[in-house]
């Protein structure tokens, strides 16, 4: 399979989700009817909003919730009864969960105690593991003397030390700063191209899922709206949901007008039409939602080959460092923004101007309408 990384091998399949169902109350389903396959060696990460039901799947392939109904298969075998210390799965948990009355080595050294290993290859393994984590140094530490991140690193180590074919995070950065969260990012993900272990990741931090995964599964009230790789899932999201939820978005709502094969035309309220990729759309008249990307939109001269081509009015700049927001008013809606880079903004553009813009046809896609909130 071309999307996913040489360590994924032929996309052998390590787990499977089968028909997986999960309800707390025997009638609301947290998880509805999940059905997934997750390769060995590649990073998969469940991207989702609060309650849609991604933390309660990974807790289910941890084995700490049951489903309700379906089946869990690791390596071929069900795992559905199988207790989570006999799973040979590594857990990374956002509140670390080490033992503070034991030192980094102890903590460490505690999965392979009780796995019975002899102490000469206890203490191998626990060197290695921190040599991998650069921990090197703090062996005889105990957590409490540590800094969040340096935590963080132990309870990695310690979900790698037994050498899982699994290791499951959740949300394992969520406590941490910005820069610090940045920089374990990256130290994860080339951990995992070091190791090609199989992660699954749970986070409902966008940018996290985009930067550090092969596939990400997007989650929205138990189901999986799509799961593909990043740049997939940013550049061609399937459905209104999936376009909101990753990176910024425009929405114009209208009518479908017409479709001819993988175009269409879509009629905005007050008149103007569109020229849109048909992505998800009904017949001829029914309501649709068009999603174009802040940094395709074209302003002044750049928007003069556009098919799609309007004018539109600055309503304000919002500085972010290396480029900028400019809030415009377009085809009615007052909020439409346009990303540009620093070095491509026009000086001499200013608050009230009215300015030429536009967006090629394959950079605007007619979706399912929004949900009436």
């Amino acid at each position: 399979m071309s999307e996913v990384k040489s360590s994924a091998g032929a996309g052998e399949v390590l787990v499977s989700f089968r028909g997986v169902q999960k309800s707390y109350d025997g009638e609301n389903l947290i998880v509805k009817d999940l059905n997934l396959d997750i390769r060995k060696g590649e990073f998969l990460t469940l991207l989702g909003p609060s309650g849609s039901g991604k933390t309660t799947s990974l807790m289910m392939l941890a084995g700490f919730e049951t489903p309700t109904a379906g089946e869990i298969l690791l390596a071929g075998k069900s795992i559905n009864n199988v207790p989570p210390h006999k799973r040979n799965i590594g857990m990374v948990f956002q509140n670390y969960a080490l033992f503070p009355h034991m030192t980094v080595a102890e903590n460490l050294a505690f999965p392979l105690t009780v796995r019975g290993m002899s102490k000469t290859d206890v203490s191998e393994k626990v060197k290695r593991v921190l040599g991998m984590v650069q921990l090197d140094k703090f062996a005889q530490r105990y957590p409490g003397q540590m800094s969040g991140g340096q935590q963080q690193r132990v309870a990695l180590a310690r979900a790698l030390v037994f050498e899982p074919q699994l290791v499951l995070m959740d949300e394992p950065l969520g406590a941490l700063d910005k820069q610090l969260r940045e920089h374990m990012q990256m130290e994860i993900k080339h951990l995992h191209e070091r190791l090609g272990v199989t992660v699954v990741y749970v986070t409902h931090d966008q940018g996290e899922a985009l930067t550090m995964s092969d596939r990400v599964a997007v989650f929205h009230q138990g189901e999986i709206q799509q799961i593909a790789p990043p740049r997939t899932l940013y550049e061609e999201p399937k459905n209104t949901f999936v376009a909101n939820f990753i990176g910024e978005n425009n929405r114009i709502s209208g009518r479908l007008l017409s479709q001819n094969g993988e175009r269409c035309v879509v009629g905005l309220p007050r008149g103007e039409k569109v020229e849109a990729l048909a992505v998800n759309v009904g017949a001829p008249g029914e309501a649709v939602t068009l999603s174009i990307r802040p940094e395709r939109v074209r302003l002044n001269g750049h928007s003069e080959s556009c098919i799609n081509r309007f004018s539109g009015r600055v309503e304000e700049f919002i500085y972010l460092g290396d480029h900028v927001r400019v809030r415009m008013e377009v085809c009615g809606k007052s909020d439409f923004f346009v990303k540009q880079p620093i070095a491509e903004l026009d000086p001499a553009l200013a608050v009230g101007d009215v300015v030429p813009l536009g967006w090629e046809v394959e950079h605007a896609r007619a979706l399912d309408p929004l949900e009436a909130v």
